[in-house]
């Protein structure tokens, strides 16, 4: 891999593990698998990224057409998905995306609790995990806008390998959910949080620079 491409990589791989902070995912998936088996843990946690994995692939390949038979250019779509992420730069600075996502571990909870199922039972591979979790509207919008910014088809895969070893990382991440827990605690996760909004405050008003360029052909 030549220069460019790694620079590539890493500037792909950086802003999607950003957006979908495996860390961040740790503790809510430990809380939606609490007192389950470990083999329940460990299909859930598959299925999971599997799904997540399989929709961000879409939009990656899909994304650019989908936007065309809207109407919808490049430059529009990396401005708009530019302030998206930076919305959840913010939230993550200031702690509301952890918030919300706990809420929804809660709310799955609750739910099941409602329907008198054992969570055993409860299959949160689908929802709340792959959707919105870890293909939510800030990484569907990141890989369209780093699928968007490729030229060739070697750019294109290099970033869809950031993709994949963001993935793994995130599998296995929560395949090692209960020792993480006792590594991290709440403090060190929520430094980690705030330091990765940061950065990813960045990266975002960096596509809404590339957008702008564009749209005045500066």
């Amino acid at each position: 891999m030549d220069g460019p491409l790694f620079a590539l990589f890493i500037s792909a791989f950086v802003t999607l593990f950003v957006v979908l902070d495996p860390p961040g995912c740790v503790p809510i998936f430990s809380s939606l698998t609490n007192g389950t088996s470990a083999a329940h843990r460990r299909s859930m946690a598959l299925r999971s990224v599997a799904i997540a994995t399989g929709v961000m692939l879409a939009f990656a390949l899909g994304g650019q057409a989908f936007l065309g038979a809207l109407g919808i250019s490049l430059p529009a779509f990396k401005i708009a998905g530019g302030v998206m992420v930076f919305l959840i730069a913010i939230d993550m600075v200031f702690e509301k995306r952890t918030e919300r996502r706990e809420n929804r571990a809660e709310e799955v909870l609750s739910a099941a609790a409602a329907k008198a199922k054992s969570i055993e039972e409860e299959d949160i591979s689908v929802f709340p995990m792959a959707i919105p979790m870890l293909a939510g509207p800030g990484s569907l919008a990141a890989i369209m806008l780093l699928s968007a910014r490729s030229h060739s088809t070697e750019e294109i895969l290099v970033v869809l390998a950031a993709l994949i070893a963001v993935m793994l990382i995130t599998l296995l991440s929560l395949l090692a959910a209960g020792p993480l827990m006792k590594l991290m605690g709440e403090k060190f996760e929520g430094a980690l949080t705030r330091l990765l909004g940061v950065v990813l405050a960045a990266l975002a008003a960096q596509f809404v620079v590339d957008g702008v360029k564009q749209s005045f052909g500066i």
